[in-house]
């Protein structure tokens, strides 16, 4: 397995589009510098609010999920948003589901490769794998996201935070 693909790899430009399509401010942190809003440490990334904080070492997936994070949680938990996301297990299911989705938004990215990289971070799930959990046990994540306009029935993203 290569080295976990980080936001330098790709470039802000990519990410920013991506989150300005949600309305959300993508705020680069300098190298070495503390990321505002970290739940795990740097080098993952953050979120205050609307925004999130990534370095340039700052892992692809770990960005990607704290923004499936801001999309997926209410409107009141987002403005109350510093740093840990709370939710259900079933939201976490869901932040992972939408995770993945976007991947495949992001050019020269995809969701196989960043299911991988959620592997090698340490994600874990019943069936050994992100990709056998997205592949054969994510049916009730998916609906989720449905039932909250946050994917359409085809599971491409509808880029609406939730209310």
């Amino acid at each position: 397995m290569t080295d976990v693909l980080t936001c330098a790899d790709l470039g802000w430009a990519p990410l920013e589009a991506l989150l300005d399509r949600y309305g959300l401010a993508l705020a680069p942190v300098a190298a070495g510098a503390p990321i505002p809003g970290t739940f795990w440490g740097e080098p993952e990334a953050g979120m205050i609010g609307t925004t999130l904080h990534a370095r340039p070492d700052t892992p692809v997936h770990s960005l990607l999920h704290e923004t499936a994070h801001v999309v997926c949680m209410d409107s009141d938990r987002r403005a109350g948003l510093h740093t840990d996301a709370g939710g259900t297990a079933l939201e976490e299911c869901g932040v992972c589901y939408l995770e993945i989705r976007l991947a495949d938004k992001l050019p020269e990215v995809g969701s196989d490769r960043i299911m991988a990289d959620m592997d090698a971070w340490g994600y874990s799930f019943r069936l050994g794998s992100t990709s056998a959990w997205y592949a054969g046990d994510a049916e009730d994540a998916a609906q989720w996201l449905t039932e909250h306009g946050l994917i359409d029935e085809s599971g491409a993203p509808t880029w609406r935070l939730r209310t």
